[in-house]
């Protein structure tokens, strides 16, 4: 969570947790600095895995512009689309018109320390910090394998997310399993 923020201004009941319905997915915001590769990552994931239940985005504080060619490269391999993936600000989903969001989750230790924008719909967040594959230097095959690990740990932990009883949970419980899913 972005620390920046009040811990009220996430806080919601169990009302205010939005029921899925047929035609209406949970929003899930995947943040990290750059946006070139974990919440790349993370956004892919969860579209082919959680299609009809979540829609997922991802953004970043500073973005780096462009979607790392690693990141691409490994989703591609792996079946998983790239169109539409692009680096971008996290202020596109802060401004008025920007879908509301019941999930945030930060990828990257950068982002969880930095002031979040107020984002529409308070949502639940929650930190999944994961290595960042960007940052490995060496040979191509060493940076593959980070990309690798990575895409790993987010798989699981999106795997489990999904897993959840939404619904029943509650906003203290889904946090408090959310928060769970991040130390795994």
């Amino acid at each position: 969570m972005c620390p920046g923020l009040r811990a009220e201004q996430y806080n919601r009941t169990q009302e205010e947790v939005r029921v899925s319905e047929k035609d209406q997915a949970f929003n899930v915001l995947f943040l990290c600095t750059g946006n070139s590769a974990r919440s790349i990552l993370s956004e892919a994931i969860l579209n082919k895995r959680g299609q009809g239940q979540f829609r997922a985005f991802s953004a970043g504080s500073h973005p780096a512009g462009r979607v790392n060619p690693y990141a691409v490269e490994l989703l591609q391999t792996r079946g998983f689309s790239t169109d539409g993936l692009r680096s971008k600000s996290w202020d596109e989903f802060a401004a008025p018109a920007a879908p509301r969001l019941d999930f945030v989750f930060t990828v990257c230790d950068n982002a969880a320390g930095e002031v979040c924008p107020l984002w529409p719909g308070q949502p639940i967040a929650a930190h999944w910090g994961t290595p960042d594959p960007a940052a490995v230097e060496g040979a191509d095959e060493q940076k593959r394998m980070a990309f690798d690990d990575a895409f790993r740990v987010l798989d699981r932990r999106i795997s489990l997310f999904l897993s959840l009883p939404i619904r029943s949970l509650g906003q203290q419980g889904l946090h408090e399993r959310l928060s769970e899913i991040g130390r795994l």
